[in-house]
């Protein structure tokens, strides 16, 4: 089968043959239709440091995919070929004290598809069968493909009561463009979305932001939002440490931050204003198992498409040009077809 994988370190991927991988006994086969490029993806394409400390190579790389069950293993149950699936992309060990207390999300074990084991960049994808999510009937190929991506959104927003607050968005990419859609969804009262891209701030109004900001060197003016005393709830979904300094700096006293985003070097804070305003900061990583996932074909049978953050379709072989558009600030989610479009 055609794959694309990482075979060492360094910059780029190879579009290559390798073996179909054949399932265990508590394992399923599944034909990728369409896959979603991440920001980890890119940060394995370029080989960044993280990268290179975390992926073992050689691997074929990728997470984010929906699929037809080809085949299951003798032990599988519930699970039949021809079902529309997607999958967690966190493979938990399932005897850690987190996994046995129903709380997968927090397995220090977990395997990364895509990091530590291959993904689904590829024409077929094995996994055990217990990371399996059936999709409902009626979801688009696209919805489902990106499911992984809008469970980190959903992750973030539910993680603090919404209704009736006040939220500040730092990051307008697709989660956090997909964020920004829970928020409203969820009846937020104010939602305002900074990022130094004017495509991304675009995104956001989209997804139903009542305010973007540009960001700047310069602290978020929330007396000029119409907020006397600061945001209740902000979502860190940059990675960028001069964001999250001005988060906190917007946060009112007992705000709540739920930080997704991932730095890629030290980040000076002031611990001061986090005690002495007595904030919340709740990191988040990925999505609850499978309690998230549950939440999020809710919200999608509510009319909450994430698909509004889809721009772009390549064909597999495409790759190279796939992953230059994502990298490039200018798209939301990039998708890439393994088999041809209807």
């Amino acid at each position: 089968m055609k794959a694309l994988v990482k075979r060492g370190p360094g910059e780029g991927l190879e579009y290559t043959d390798v073996p179909v991988p054949v399932p265990g006994r508590h394992d399923v086969l599944v034909r990728v239709l369409r896959t979603g490029i991440c920001g980890t993806d890119l940060h394995i394409f370029e080989g960044n440091p993280w990268a290179a400390r975390t992926v073992t190579t050689p691997r074929v790389i990728g997470h984010e995919f929906v699929g037809e069950i080809v085949r299951t293993g003798a032990g599988v149950g519930g699970l039949v070929p021809g079902q529309l699936v997607g999958a967690e992309g966190h493979v938990t060990c399932g005897t850690c004290v987190n996994c046995r207390a129903d709380r997968k999300h927090l397995c220090r074990a977990a395997q990364g598809l895509g990091v530590q084991r291959d993904g689904a960049f590829a024409e077929f994808v094995s996994l055990p069968a217990e990371s399996v999510w059936v999709h409902r009937p009626g979801v688009s190929l696209d919805a489902a493909a990106i499911f992984d991506a809008f469970g980190n959104a959903v992750h973030v927003a539910d993680a603090f009561a919404l209704r009736g607050r006040t939220v500040l968005i730092t990051g307008a990419g697709p989660i956090g463009a997909m964020a920004a859609a829970v928020a409203r969804h969820r009846d937020a009262a104010l939602i305002v979305v900074s990022d130094v891209s004017s495509f991304r701030l675009d995104l956001a109004r989209r997804a139903g932001a009542h305010q973007v900001i540009e960001a700047g060197d310069e602290p978020i003016d929330t007396a000029a939002l119409g907020l006397e005393h600061g945001f209740d709830t902000g979502f860190e979904m940059s990675g960028s440490p001069s964001a999250l300094s001005g988060l906190i700096g917007a946060m009112a006293h007992g705000g709540r931050i739920a930080a997704l985003g991932l730095p890629d070097r030290e980040v000076p804070v002031d611990w001061s204003a986090i005690s002495l305003r007595m904030l919340t900061i709740q990191g988040i990583s990925g999505r609850k198992v499978f309690d998230t996932w549950h939440t999020m074909a809710g919200l999608y049978d509510e009319g909450l498409d994430p698909t509004f953050t889809v721009t772009h379709h390549f064909a597999a072989e495409d790759y190279e040009k796939a992953f230059a558009t994502a990298a490039e600030g200018t798209a939301g989610k990039v998708i890439l077809d393994w088999v041809p479009r209807d």
